[in-house]
């Protein structure tokens, strides 16, 4: 079974590079004797079809996490079809030294708690064949430190492969403010990691504007969707702007707040000024910015805020949309 798949996959990978159009799924499926042998020809019953689809989305999947960059176009009527252009899937010779591949490796390690740690090693043993130092350990002691990246939510490995292929996607998110979640039509841009949570920052095609949303909040499946981008996408440090500034990294302003005292370690790391209170509380003045209020609710009953009115009416709609459930 493991060498009918490898073959069937192969066949597709074929077809892709070798069309200069895109080709949608029927003609794949006529295309591929594998897809012709177990479901017959395109027009085949609703049942065969259905199986199909389901073997054929989880054959692109396992192409583009091997690496091969597939194009999702759609024509004129409405009609879906795929295609792997050459040109996006050739590396020119590659040469590293010693200190890109430690970095490389540096990165790799960075994985190895997550879904991705499978790809970062296979991506290495295909530098090294395309010429890593072989007296160069990628995985060896760069310090005392262990670099760990946390990637808990189910969406991240979804919406990582639809930035990098620019597909649309559709998700279900849930606001801090709000008691149920509402559908979202996006196209992502790219994803940050900051203060321990991941971010997606992208395109918003139902608001029309760019946004960026908290992956813990994603609700349901990540589901692709097709077309092209209608929006252009940023260049990677206007991203990182975006983010950072819609998590609450920018700040144009100060706010007070009370604190539990041997609590909020990080609030203390960012505190301009703290003031003992006495009988259990501390009073820190902090960097007020964008998003201030949500990162202040997940310290529950050890912060009270003082000021801005206007952030502690903030966090405590927050709160009581928590409590609501």
């Amino acid at each position: 079974m493991a060498i009918a798949k490898a073959e069937r996959l192969m066949n597709l990978a074929l077809c892709l590079l070798g069309t200069r159009r895109p080709l949608s799924k029927r003609e794949l499926r006529d295309s591929i004797e594998a897809y012709v042998e177990a479901f017959g020809p395109g027009n085949g019953a609703t049942g065969s079809d259905d199986s199909f689809n389901r073997m054929f989305e989880r054959d692109k999947d396992d192409l583009r996490e091997l690496g091969l960059v597939i194009e999702t176009v759609e024509n004129l009527d409405g009609e879906v079809g795929y295609l792997a252009r050459r040109d996006s899937n050739r590396l020119p010779p590659i040469t590293l030294d010693a200190e890109e591949a430690a970095a490389l490796g540096l990165a790799a390690k960075v994985w190895q708690q997550a879904r991705l740690a499978g790809a970062a090693s296979g991506a290495l043993q295909k530098l090294r064949a395309a010429g890593l130092p072989e007296d160069v350990d990628p995985y060896g002691s760069h310090g005392a430190l262990e670099p760990r990246i946390p990637v808990h939510e189910a969406a991240f490995e979804p919406l990582m492969l639809a930035c990098r292929d620019r597909r649309p996607v559709a998700f279900d998110y849930r606001k801090a403010t709000a008691a149920h979640p509402e559908q979202r039509h996006v196209e992502p841009w790219a994803l940050e990691c900051w203060r321990g949570h991941w971010y997606l920052a992208g395109w918003d095609r139902d608001r029309g504007a760019e946004r960026v949303f908290r992956l813990s909040r994603i609700t349901g499946k990540v589901r692709s969707r097709g077309g092209r981008y209608t929006a252009p996408v940023p260049d990677v440090v206007t991203v990182r702007e975006t983010v950072a500034s819609w998590a609450g990294e920018v700040a144009d302003r100060s706010a007070r707040i009370r604190l539990r005292a041997g609590a909020g370690y990080p609030l203390r790391a960012k505190a301009t000024s703290v003031r003992e209170l006495g009988h259990g509380w501390d009073e820190l003045e902090i960097p007020y910015g964008h998003g201030l209020d949500a990162w202040l609710v997940e310290f529950g009953p050890d912060v009270v805020v003082l000021e801005p009115a206007e952030l502690r009416a903030d966090v405590v709609d927050r709160l009581r949309a928590v409590a609501k459930g």
